[in-house]
């Protein structure tokens, strides 16, 4: 069989939202990247395997890598359709500058000294060849830690007793049971009635009562994707999942077969669309790193110095035994804010140069409840590419990075529209010492330093087509690059729109479409000559490369969505 050897600077393990953002990130900033992936899509949970929409804080929409995700899924994918959603990630990934991408690949070998690794060793399945992949900073965003047992990485797994970390919801005694794994399906509504004939070894629920208690159904809701087809929390989630993927399909056709053949709901009309027999997985192995999060900084919000991303999902964690518990199938308890969530949590605590994103973070049982769901998830794996950045550049482990360069770090994320608690984004000097005038409203918001609004602040120049904005540097100023960020409507989770797909599909549901928040035309003027258009503007974050000298910088609205004030919550030139 074929080797090929790779020399990188940072290798990312796993290809769900955590890892690509990892690699996204560094591979923008120059850093040469390598993402491995045991699948023929990206996207992990979230991809058309699994289908699995991605979901964050409800009441603080994560920005960044993942907003520009959903953003681009708005406005190409409308119908929505899945494999439309494996697109748009393959093509952020596959034609990324400074990164390689290794699909259908499998990690199974890895080379450490002295507590570093060396290399890591994957199996290519289509094109039988293994890829060594030799890098300075290695990150695991593979969901069950692979580099864990590879190479000896501290990593625990399973529920801590009360006493460890004085959890309240913790267990009286520890055990090594887990959240459980779902198999999704989806359901569609046709405009004439369809027959179900269930497969002989589906598991049988011919009445209301033989089902578990609390789990609603309603295939009008397009929300409704069946969650609860939860099995294996009180086995292997790694060793057995095979066995567990079985019996899922038993229980998911059974279901079906009871939804369509034996329930009061009028679902003549309906079919069977899709069945996940790829498992999706809440929880196996989990890193440890020079800091453990806790029940007690997800609900009451402590506060991290070197705070690199946010949650916000309740605390929502499962009950081992899944579909076959005749109780309440979670419990479910929102933090009262936000909470951060510390650099040291992602960069384990005896490999110096490994560290790890996604749901595989250094954190008890009860926080990892909250922390798992994949929009938390991307924004901790843009923070580890951002961290890389440092460590690379520097030669320094992520220890090392994070004791000294941490401010860095938290300015490049915040630069790259990432949102973080209690931190102000830095202007450009050029900017800051300019005068700024507008047409209209208030235009010092646009150099606020807060690129989003919050309830307490709008934080942003409010506008209508034919409004300018204007930068005047006293002086003929050298210019590389101008940054707008516009309003993607972060509270659109009202409508569910936040959320990247649909699950069932009623007859004419409505499309997707592009935010009319955004200020959809609008051109750039460098005394008073014009330097740069759009036309067709759907980003939030846009930045633009110019290479022109001077004194005065103007943004011009030339056309918004519908009627009314548009937001800007930030127009810089560095």
């Amino acid at each position: 069989m074929k080797t090929i050897t790779h020399r990188v600077e940072f290798c990312v393990v796993g290809g769900g939202l955590a890892g690509i953002c990892a690699a996204i990130s560094a591979a923008r900033h120059g850093i040469k990247t390598l993402i491995i992936q045991d699948r023929p899509v990206f996207g992990g949970n979230s991809s058309s395997e699994i289908r699995m929409w991605v979901c964050g804080s409800p009441h603080l929409l994560e920005t960044g890598l993942v907003e520009e995700f959903r953003l681009e899924n708005l406005y190409r994918n409308t119908y929505p359709n899945y494999q439309v959603w494996d697109s748009i990630l393959f093509e952020k990934v596959r034609f990324q500058k400074n990164l390689i991408s290794l699909l259908n690949t499998t990690c199974n070998e890895a080379v450490t000294k002295d507590g570093r690794i060396q290399s890591v060793k994957a199996w290519q399945l289509t094109t039988e060849t293994y890829h060594i992949v030799e890098a300075e900073i290695f990150a695991d965003c593979s969901g069950d830690s692979i580099l864990a047992p590879l190479t000896g990485a501290d990593f625990r797994i399973g529920r801590e007793a009360k006493a460890e970390f004085g959890e309240t919801l913790a267990q009286n005694e520890a055990d090594n049971k887990t959240m459980g794994l779902s198999c999704l399906i989806q359901a569609r509504e046709t405009d004439r009635p369809h027959k179900f004939i269930p497969p002989a070894w589906a598991h049988k629920y011919p009445t209301a009562e033989s089902l578990p208690p609390n789990r609603y159904y309603d295939l009008d809701i397009k929300t409704q994707n069946f969650w609860y087809l939860e099995l294996g929390g009180n086995r292997d989630s790694i060793g057995d999942a095979e066995e567990i993927r079985d019996e899922l399909l038993k229980t998911a056709f059974g279901l079906w077969d009871h939804i369509k053949n034996h329930s009061q709901f009028n679902v003549e009309n309906w079919v069977l669309d899709w069945v996940g027999f790829l498992p999706g997985k809440r929880e196996s192995r989990r890193m440890m790193g020079d800091y453990i999060l806790t029940e007690k900084d997800v609900l009451s919000s402590t506060v991290f110095d070197d705070v690199v991303a946010y949650g916000g999902w309740p605390v929502d964690d499962h009950h081992p035994d899944g579909f076959e518990h005749r109780g309440e199938p979670n419990i479910n308890i929102p933090p009262k804010k936000p909470y951060a969530i510390p650099l040291r949590c992602l960069y384990s605590r005896n490999i110096e140069n490994l560290m790890f994103a996604g749901r595989n973070i250094s954190c008890s049982h009860v926080a990892i409840s909250s922390t798992r769901v994949m929009a938390t998830c991307a924004s901790l794996g843009q923070a580890i590419g951002t961290t890389a950045i440092y460590a690379i550049r520097n030669f320094l482990t992520p220890r090392e990075t994070s004791q000294k360069f941490i401010r860095e770090i938290q300015q490049t994320l915040l630069e790259d529209d990432c949102t973080l608690p209690g931190k102000k984004r830095k202007i450009s000097a050029i900017c800051e010492k300019a005068a700024l005038s507008a047409s209209c409203g208030n235009a010092e918001e646009l150099r606020s330093g807060i690129d989003r609004d919050f309830p307490e602040n709008l934080n942003a120049w409010q506008c209508e087509a034919g409004d300018w904005a204007e930068y005047d540097f006293g002086k003929e100023e050298q210019l590389h690059e101008i940054r707008l960020v516009f309003d993607s409507q972060l509270t659109r989770n009202e409508n569910q729109s936040h959320l990247n797909m649909i699950f069932n599909r009623p007859l004419n549901t409505p499309d997707y479409q592009v935010n009319d928040s955004l200020i959809k035309a609008y051109h750039l003027e460098a005394d008073g000559k014009e330097i740069f258009r759009e036309t067709n503007g759907y980003q939030r974050l846009v930045k633009i490369p110019i290479f022109v000298k001077a004194r005065k910088l103007r943004l011009v609205i030339d056309n918004i969505c519908g009627t009314g004030k548009r937001n800007v919550f930030a127009f810089e030139a560095k």
